[in-house]
C-alpha cells in the first residue's frame, strides 16, 4: 500500500522567497488571498505518493551525481540551487610509485556532471560527507523540492534506515517536499532494473517520462548486447574474476585490498551480465590477507573505484604489490580497472561502461570485436547528446584513455 506525504508549514519567509524566485503561487479563493501552489502526486522509490510543486524550479539535491546527470539529459540542470555532494564537484588527481622508485600521475579525474556542467562547483553545499544535511542551510536556498539519493556516499541513510527516517521527518516538518530514490545498492532492484526504476520516477518528477524512458533505453542497449553474447557460457567455463578494491585506508600489515561480495551492483555486473564468477566467495564485501589472495588466485582482477583510482599498472608496478607477482592474473596480464566513479556507494548512468570494460577484460577473445574507445565514445554521444570533443573529455575525465590505443591490461 502507497503511503502519502504531503509537506507540512513551511516558515513564511522560505516560501516569501519561493514566491518571488518562481513565480508559481497565485491567490486562492476564499482564503483571504493567501498562495495556494500548483501541485501533483508522484511516487517515489519508497512507494510513497509526494506531492510537489507541479512545475519544480528550485531544486536541491543529495546525490554523488545520478540525479545531476539525469538533469541534464532532461534539460532541467538549470533548477538546481543547491547541492549535497562534494564528489560531485571536485577535480581529482593521483601519484603512484613504482617499485623502481619512479612515480607516475593521473589528473583531472571528475564526475561527468561536473564536466559536462562546471558551473554545479559555484552552488551551495548543504551536506558534510558522513553528517546529516544542514537543515537551516537547506531551508535558506528556499528549494521548492529535494531529492535525495539514498544510495549517495555522502549520508549515511543507505546503512541507517533509523537516520533516514528522521532526516525524512525533519524535512517533511520544513514542509519541503521531499522525493527518495533507491538504487541496486540501496534498497532498490538488483542491476540495471533498479537504475531504471530510479529513471523512471525522475521523468515522473520533472514532467519527462518518455525521455526517461529513452534515456532507460539507451543505458539497457549495451548491457543487453553484452548480456546476450555471454549468456551460453557453461558454469564450468565461466571466468573467476575478483574485483578488488585496492583502498589505501585497509592496506598494511598483511592486509591488501578489499574483495567487493556478490550483494554489491558491480558484482551483479559481473556475474549477471558479463557472465563470469565471483571470486570472492563472500556475499559481504571483505578486507583480504595477502594470504587469502594468494588463495584465492583468480584468473582475472578487476579494479573498482576504491577510495582513489587504481590503474592495472598500479598492480603491476607499485612497490605495495611486489609479493603479488606470482598471482596468475599478474602473470598472464589480466587485470582491467573500470572507469574513476567519484563516491560509487550506487550505481550512475555510467554502468554500462563498467559492462563493457569487464566483458573485454575477462573475455577478451570472446569480445575480439568490441573496440572499447568506439563504444565509449558512442555511449557518450548517445546518452548526454556529446559532439565529438565533448565525448572525448568524457572519456579523458573518466581516465578511460588506455582504451585508445593500448591493448587492454597495458597499464
Amino acid at each position: 500500500m502507497r503511503r502519502r506525504e504531503r509537506p507540512g508549514v513551511v516558515a513564511c519567509a522560505v516560501w516569501a522567497l519561493l514566491v518571488a524566485a518562481s513565480g508559481a503561487c497565485s491567490p486562492g479563493p476564499g482564503d483571504g488571498g493567501a498562495p495556494v501552489r500548483a501541485t501533483r502526486v508522484v511516487v517515489d522509490s519508497r512507494g510513497v505518493e509526494v506531492e510537489i510543486p507541479a512545475q519544480p524550479a528550485r531544486v536541491a539535491t543529495v546525490s554523488d551525481g545520478l540525479v545531476e546527470e539525469v538533469m541534464i539529459v532532461l534539460g532541467v540542470a538549470d533548477r538546481l540551487v543547491g547541492i549535497g555532494s562534494t564528489c560531485l564537484v571536485r577535480e581529482f588527481g593521483y601519484e603512484y610509485e613504482t617499485a623502481s622508485g619512479e612515480t607516475f600521475s593521473v589528473e583531472g579525474g571528475m564526475n561527468p556532471a561536473r564536466f559536462l556542467r562546471p558551473e554545479l562547483a559555484d552552488l551551495p553545499h548543504f551536506v558534510a560527507r558522513g553528517t546529516e544535511p544542514n537543515y537551516e542551510a537547506l531551508a535558506a536556498l528556499a528549494p521548492d523540492l529535494v531529492i535525495i539519493d539514498v544510495g549517495a556516499c555522502t549520508l549515511p541513510w543507505r546503512s541507517d534506515p533509523e537516520a533516514m527516517r528522521r532526516g525524512l521527518e525533519r524535512l517533511r516538518s520544513l514542509g519541503i517536499p521531499t522525493v527518495a530514490l533507491q538504487g541496486p545498492n540501496s534498497g532498490g532492484e538488483p542491476g540495471p532494473e533498479g537504475l531504471t526504476a530510479v529513471l523512471r520516477v525522475l521523468g515522473d518528477v520533472f514532467s519527462r517520462p518518455e525521455e526517461a524512458a529513452r534515456l532507460a533505453a539507451t543505458l539497457e542497449e549495451p548491457v543487453r548486447w553484452v548480456r546476450e553474447r555471454t549468456r551460453g557460457i557453461p558454469e564450468n567455463g565461466k571466468a573467476r574474476v575478483l574485483l578488488l578494491g585496492l583502498d589505501p585506508r585497509v592496506r598494511g600489515r598483511g592486509t591488501v585490498g578489499r574483495a567487493f561480495g556478490t550483494s554489491d551492483a558491480q558484482s551483479f555486473i559481473l556475474e549477471e551480465i558479463v557472465g563470469a564468477t565471483n571470486a570472492c566467495g563472500s556475499r559481504a564485501s571483505m578486507i583480504l590477507s595477502l594470504e587469502q589472495l594468494l588463495a584465492i588466485d583468480p584468473q582475472v582482477i578487476v579494479l573498482p573505484t576504491s577510495n582513489g583510482y587504481h590503474p592495472p599498472r598500479e598492480l603491476y608496478d607499485g612497490p605495495s604489490f611486489q609479493n603479488l607477482r606470482m598471482l596468475r592474473a599478474l602473470q598472464e596480464r589480466r587485470v582491467g580497472a573500470l572507469a574513476w566513479s567519484p563516491c560509487n556507494c550506487d550505481k550512475r548512468l555510467e554502468y554500462p561502461l563498467d559492462a563493457l570494460v569487464m566483458a573485454k577484460t575477462v573475455y577478451p577473445e570472446l569480445f575480439s570485436d568490441l573496440d572499447l574507445e568506439d563504444r565509449i565514445l558512442r555511449f557518450y554521444r548517445d546518452v548526454y547528446g556529446a559532439d565529438e570533443e565533448t565525448a572525448m573529455g568524457l572519456l579523458e575525465a573518466q581516465w578511460l584513455e588506455w582504451t585508445l590505443d593500448e591493448p587492454h591490461g597495458a597499464r
